[in-house]
């Protein structure tokens, strides 16, 4: 199945090859979690903040529950700034 991943700020560095605007249209397994996705992509858990599934925090309780078709993931670091 298709998904939208976006990788933002410091985590681009774990998009694929081919990668445009922090995004890439990925083909994942069916059931495929956010947190599995992740982990896949090498992103360390450590670094990963807020996760979004077509516009909806998620939080960490619920980034094993699956994707679907079609789902936009995106994630950003914790940001620090002043």
């Amino acid at each position: 199945m298709k998904v939208n991943f976006k990788l933002y700020a410091s985590l681009g560095q774990y998009l694929p090859a081919g990668a445009e605007d922090h995004q890439i249209a990925l083909d994942v397994a069916e059931g495929m979690s956010p947190a599995l996705l992740l982990e896949l992509q090498g992103v360390p858990r450590a670094e990963v903040h807020l996760v979004l599934v077509n516009g909806v925090f998620i939080p960490p309780s619920q980034r094993d529950n699956p994707l679907m078709e079609g789902d936009q993931l995106a994630v950003w670091p914790a940001v620090a700034g002043g």
